[in-house]
């Protein structure tokens, strides 16, 4: 009797966990309105110090100046540059990757950290436990074998399946505590090229000096001390001369992490859009946005704001995420947000700029992964110049991007209709 007693009340706990988890795992987005209380105009301009104060309180984009900021589209403006600063470390290199494969670029690396850890560079490099399984144990051998230091961030253990959900998709790469650089580019050939072909995947990235390296690096510092259980300080990772402020430009650093309620990359995404005025460009590879989000749009666009979204098309390599987005769309176009899908090559950026002003690149989707679930990074800055540079790539890739128009797009196959509607199902998950 005892015996079946204690089965029964362990099958309750066994279901009840399980049901538990489930909804941890699903768990969405709470922030459905944005009020500027108080404030008969609304939200303030994005140019009024009001807002970059509220930002940096609510969305932890505490902006610092002396940033230099270079916007770089592509593999062919990206690797060069990246190859040619590590080649030119001195002192540290520190990378946290979420997507990594072995290929030619894989091979590139791997030998320019060896031959930099032989010259006495400390070299540290934290990867996801899924998204650099393409890499094999031989590859961070090699690695180990040649003095550097890697780790794995968050392996799937028994003990702790509840962080399973909840991924490292950042990208960060720090030379020397002066040099760093972020957004949507991993460890794989997809990457090189122009973006405009085939199989090159469309990607914008940025590479920086000045105060947000250093925020980077903390970034980096977290994830590093989850992963090994070392919290690095000093000044060989935080050098002095890394907080100099040289530059002109206001940016900062935006490190998103899980929580149990409202995440600093909902804030930000939310203030963002209910703070523009005229003009809202995002150009996002994994398009989900939830109930709320899709409002918070409609809700710009209805007063006045040029509401549009560049995605992926049908060369995405997340069918089943492109098919949920596309659920989407009628809602959207009907508020008057104006949708394109990019054609050439998969669309993999991540950027945003409001007002030709305040911008965003970085690792962030526009989907309930990256706004509840995962670790992310994105660069974000309060500058005309750098706000202007993301319009015009914007604008050009529009060129290269189909528009979704409402009645044409209500008349597509009625597979695809069945299609986003299991999608939409799994929505939270994506």
């Amino acid at each position: 009797m005892a015996k079946t007693i204690g089965l029964v009340i362990l099958g309750v706990l066994v279901v009840g966990f399980g049901f538990i988890g489930l909804l941890y795992m699903t768990r969405g987005s709470p922030i459905s309105t944005v009020r500027a209380v108080g404030d008969k105009t609304g939200m303030p301009l994005i140019s009024d110090p009001q807002f970059v104060r509220v930002a940096g309180l609510l969305a932890s984009t505490n902006l610092q100046q002396g940033n230099q900021l270079e916007i770089l589209t592509n593999g062919d403006e990206t690797y060069p540059r990246l190859w040619q600063d590590l080649k030119e470390a001195k002192h540290s290199i520190t990378l946290q990757m979420y997507y990594c494969n072995s290929g030619r670029m894989a091979t590139m690396l791997k030998d320019i950290l060896i031959e930099r850890s032989k010259a006495g560079v400390r070299i540290l490099f934290l990867h996801d436990a899924f998204g650099s399984s393409g890499l094999t144990t031989e590859y961070f051998d090699s690695l180990k074998a040649g003095g550097v230091r890697t780790a794995k961030f968050r392996p799937v253990k028994w003990y702790s399946l509840h962080k399973a959900q909840s991924r490292s998709h950042i990208r960060i790469v720090v030379i020397d505590g002066a040099v760093a650089y972020t957004g949507g580019f991993g460890i794989d050939d997809k990457w090189f090229g122009d973006g405009r072909h085939d199989g090159q995947w469309r990607d914008t990235n940025v590479r920086f000096m000045g105060p947000a390296v250093m925020q980077h690096q903390a970034t980096f510092v977290a994830g590093w001390a989850e992963a090994t259980g070392e919290l690095i300080a000093g000044d060989v990772f935080f050098p002095p001369e890394g907080f100099k402020h040289d530059g002109n430009q206001l940016a900062t650093a935006m490190h998103a992490a899980p929580t149990l309620g409202s995440t600093a990359a909902e804030r930000f995404l939310a203030l963002s859009i209910a703070s523009a005025r005229s003009k809202l460009y995002i150009t996002n590879s994994y398009f989900v946005p939830d109930d709320d989000f899709r409002r918070l749009l409609t809700d710009a666009a209805k007063r006045g704001v040029d509401v549009r979204i560049l995605t992926a098309g049908e060369k995405t390599d997340a069918g089943l995420v492109w098919s949920a987005g596309r659920g989407r769309y009628e809602e959207l176009l009907e508020g008057g947000v104006k949708v394109y899908e990019y054609q050439p090559a998969m669309m993999h950026a991540k950027t945003l700029v409001v007002d030709g002003l305040w911008g965003t690149i970085g690792t962030m989707n526009f989907d309930n992964r990256s706004l509840v679930l995962n670790d992310e990074s994105n660069l974000v800055a309060l500058d005309r110049d750098f706000g202007a540079a993301l319009e015009k790539i914007y604008l050009d890739d529009l060129g290269y991007a189909k528009e979704m128009k409402l009645e044409e797009f209500r008349q597509r196959a009625w597979t695809g209709k069945a299609k986003e509607r299991v999608a939409t199902l799994l929505s939270r998950l994506m």
